[in-house]
């Protein structure tokens, strides 16, 4: 057993080891020393512009560091349970548990390693439309935002849903709701694209397998340092009776606040104030983010062909597929990661499409042909 145990650890130390090397704990106290340097001007405090990224700098080093400290901890644990249990003790129940807390601690850990575009550490404003399909759809797009505030209860990340439109039957017609919390726009930006269902519909009396799609658009929410140039006569800006569920969705009220950008078509809505002019705040602030992602979009769209991925909301646009019936898998059609377990995604372990989109963006993209799932 023991010699078992051995065997398992020693990929996990030398992933430990690479990680801890890539690291490079004194390159990130020299860098966290120049960022306290820079914090302790004054001058900084008086431009918001300058000391807000100094800020989210520092935290991101010292969140750096205090993970390089844990894994040297765990790693320190294990070899004192190794010479425990050479000693004759009785840990090694303890010493796998400790082995596999490690690994599943790196593999978090290099996935953070993964988050070092600019955005990365911002807020998301995750958006949920159906498409072709009627019922089908609308109740697949709810699926797929319950599928998102399950995870963000998983990663202890705070939700709130800005604008929820009902399905005529069931589901919604659309849905944007905020993540907030670290690097939630660097984990969950690789979910912008079309996603597949397959199922036995629930709607149909005879019982036959449907295909539903819905799109799913995420965008960083983006502070005051970054400036968006919105000028007013390319807005529309429409008020309206929100209405709903109530509840966890939303606050019944005559103050919604629905804004057109006229160039470009990008529309953000808020409904969940009661007064008009914090539904409008809130509005304007989700389409400065989707303005600010759509430029972002166009700068890499070449190199990363993001547009090819939120094409038509139809068969042959999707990233992502999620059979239920003749068998059940969820598999991500660029990275190829699937998952067996397709009620555990959709009850929001995104982890293993997550890891595997940042792997894919650190490497440069898919290699080869993609095959989709039948």
């Amino acid at each position: 057993m023991l010699t078992d145990l051995e065997y398992s650890y020693s990929p996990v130390r030398a992933r430990v080891r690479d990680l801890r090397e890539y690291l490079d704990s004194p390159k990130l106290k020299r860098q966290l020393a120049v960022v306290e340097t820079d914090i302790s001007d004054p001058a900084v405090w008086a431009d918001a512009s300058r000391s807000q990224p100094l800020m989210r700098e520092r935290k991101r080093l010292e969140t750096l560091l205090a993970d390089d400290a844990e894994l040297a901890r765990r790693t320190d644990d294990i070899d004192a349970y190794f010479e425990l249990a050479k000693e004759g003790e009785d840990v090694e129940g303890e010493l796998a548990k400790a082995i596999h807390d490690v690994s599943e601690f790196a593999e978090q850990l290099d996935s953070k390693t993964m988050l070092s575009q600019e955005s990365d550490p911002l807020n998301a404003i995750v958006t949920v439309h159906p498409g072709a399909g009627g019922t089908e759809s609308q109740d697949w797009a709810e699926m797929l935002m319950r599928m998102y505030l399950r995870w963000a209860e998983r990663q202890g990340f705070k939700t709130e849903i800005n604008e929820i439109q009902d399905g005529d039957e069931a589901g919604i017609k659309s849905a944007t709701f905020t993540i907030t919390g670290d690097f939630a726009y660097g984990l969950l930006n690789g979910e912008t694209g079309v996603h597949r269902l397959v199922r036995i519909s629930p709607f149909d009396s005879a019982k036959r397998r449907h295909t539903s799609f819905s799109s799913v658009f995420v965008s960083p929410e983006i502070d005051d340092t970054i400036i968006i140039d919105i000028k007013p006569d390319e807005l529309r800006i429409d008020t309206y009776r929100s209405g709903g569920k109530g509840g966890q969705h939303v606050n019944t009220t005559d103050s919604a606040v629905r804004i057109t950008h006229l160039p470009t078509g990008i529309v953000a809505g808020c409904q969940n104030e009661r007064s008009q002019h914090k539904n409008k705040e809130k509005a304007m602030k989700m389409l400065r983010s989707r303005l600010y992602e759509f430029e972002l979009e166009k700068k890499r769209a070449v190199s990363k062909k993001l547009e090819d991925s939120k094409s038509d909301n139809t068969f042959g646009s999707q990233i992502r597929s999620y059979v239920l019936q003749p068998y059940r898998m969820a598999k991500d059609l660029r990275t190829r990661v699937e998952v067996g377990d397709v009620d555990r995604v959709l009850d929001g372990d995104l982890q293993p499409f997550i890891r595997g989109f940042l792997k894919m963006r650190r490497e440069g993209g898919p290699s080869g042909p993609i095959e989709d799932i039948e």
